[in-house]
């Protein structure tokens, strides 16, 4: 999943900071279905990133059942957190 193709598919623009309170929650409402319908993991799982660097990410145990995917976005998160 490439981000820059994910960001022009829910969000119709290539840059976070031109978009308008609207698009966001329209954007991250497309997200959660695609999210919410997707089998693949590893597209679930790029979904998910993509909604928690955004700030509106499901609950790990929710949004994950197999537990190694589990503990990759604990991974993902804590690695963005030592980023900030």
């Amino acid at each position: 999943m490439d981000f820059q193709d994910s960001l022009r598919r829910y969000f119709g623009t290539e840059d976070v900071d031109m978009l308008t309170p609207d698009a966001l929650v329209a954007g991250l409402e497309r997200m959660r279905v695609d999210f919410g319908l997707e089998r693949d993991s590893g597209r679930r799982f790029g979904l998910w990133t993509l909604m928690y660097m955004l700030g509106d990410a499901p609950d790990l145990d929710t949004a994950f059942a197999d537990p190694a995917d589990r503990d990759a976005a604990r991974d993902f998160m804590d690695m963005v957190d030592q980023a900030d």
